[in-house]
């Protein structure tokens, strides 16, 4: 574009330069000066938010302290309404500029439900790892699932026995034990114990939709779920791999390193979805039990 001008006396001409100048520099000085830094916080603050979420009481909702973005990171559900953000924001106080929310399709539920592969007292669940103590041997599920069921089964007609659950921890924590009264069935191994990292390519085995594979996204998540059993579990893996119900206690590895059992999530494996898995070593280390 070419510029229109009328020729000005030398005077005015400097006074104009001048006038520009001075525009010119405030022009370009305001985007520099106006853009305000990112709100730092300490652990302390990030902590205090996090407590603040789950004092909130909201359900369908996974949270986690972000160390890289300074940031308490919640995914809600599709069943989470504005009004209860707004909670818990209002829970945070001070520190609410701390929480960034995402949306999650779905429901977060326990991945329980009624059908095949491991069964009980109406509900199908799936096997987790296999481990030993002394020369006894049990198989790892989902603690949701052991805390309904006492007595598991191979099959729906519950005619082929698995064993007594002996142990389970959940809420807080989402892991069981389950003897193997009937000496007839295998228990297959070769894993051993890891723990998982953000980024890692991992693959997931349940009894509804078999094996699908992900990625792990996030580490020591807590989750309120909905439903029943609904509650609070703490610590767990959040990963894009899919389940749907009955995938509960399923094996979460990577090649030979046992990672964490299914524990729940939101979406199913059309769609897509994120789904919660219990570290297994914190299960083997409770029991006091050794991967086979």
């Amino acid at each position: 574009m070419r510029i229109k001008y009328t020729r000005l006396g030398s005077r005015a001409a400097r006074l104009l330069a001048l006038t520009i100048g001075v525009i010119a520099i405030g022009v370009f000085a305001i985007p520099g000066s106006a853009v305000a830094s990112p709100q730092t916080f300490s652990a302390s603050q990030l902590s205090a938010a996090s407590s603040a979420v789950e004092r909130s009481g909201v359900a369908g909702i996974a949270w986690h302290v972000d160390a890289a973005s300074n940031r308490v990171v919640i995914a809600a559900d599709s069943s989470v309404s504005a009004a209860e953000i707004a909670l818990v924001r209002q829970a945070a106080g001070r520190n609410a500029g701390a929480l960034r929310v995402e949306r999650s399709p779905g429901v977060f539920t326990p991945l329980l439900s009624a059908g095949d592969a491991i069964f009980g007292g109406g509900f199908r669940c799936s096997a987790g790892f296999n481990v030993v103590s002394g020369s006894t041997f049990y198989l790892l599920t989902a603690g949701h699932c052991g805390k309904l069921v006492n007595t598991w089964f191979t099959n729906s007609s519950q005619t082929t026995l698995i064993g007594p659950t002996v142990n389970f921890s959940f809420p807080g924590n989402d892991y069981a034990l389950v003897r193997y009264d009937n000496t007839s069935l295998s228990h297959p191994g070769g894993f051993t114990v890891a723990d998982a990292f953000v980024g890692e390519r991992v693959t997931r085995d349940g009894s509804t939709t078999g094996v699908h594979s992900g990625n792990v996204t996030a580490l020591n998540v807590t989750v309120r779920y909905r439903g029943n059993p609904g509650g609070t579990v703490r610590g767990l893996i959040q990963t894009t791999v899919c389940a749907e119900p009955g995938d509960s206690g399923g094996p979460l590895y990577d090649g030979t390193r046992a990672l964490g059992l299914t524990s729940g999530g939101s979406g199913n494996c059309t769609t897509g979805g994120t789904t919660f898995f219990q570290p297994v070593r914190e299960a083997v280390n409770d029991y006091g039990v050794s991967m086979l």
